[in-house]
């Protein structure tokens, strides 16, 4: 991981966040199913080969070459950091995958 900090600093939110929810629900259920949803997204956000991903959708299914990763595809691509790039297709995967999965968490806490 490029960046220890960010994940550090993420896991510190989710323990603010357990610790919130345990607080508010005096239930420790709830919090470990708040302890678990946050380490699936933090590390769905974190963790993947992002190097990998940022290639066109349709060369997903093949593996990363060795002279992919060598060759930078332009400027702009060393200048910025690929973890914060916007890809439509990404987006719209995470924000399915994340509506959803936080959705069932609320309706779970909140009961």
């Amino acid at each position: 991981m490029v960046n220890d900090a960010v994940f550090r600093s993420a896991l510190a939110w989710l323990a603010a966040m357990v610790l919130l929810v345990g607080l508010c629900t005096q239930s420790f259920k709830k919090m470990l199913v708040t302890y678990i949803l946050g380490m699936f997204a933090i590390s769905g956000v974190l963790l993947p080969d992002w190097e990998f991903f940022d290639r066109r959708f349709s060369q997903w299914r093949t593996p990363l070459t060795v002279d992919e990763k060598r060759t930078p595809r332009s400027a702009h691509t060393q200048a910025t950091p690929t973890r914060f790039r916007i890809h439509p297709i990404r987006v719209a995967i995470y924000t399915i995958v994340y509506g959803f999965g936080f959705y069932k968490w609320w309706m779970f806490v909140s009961t």
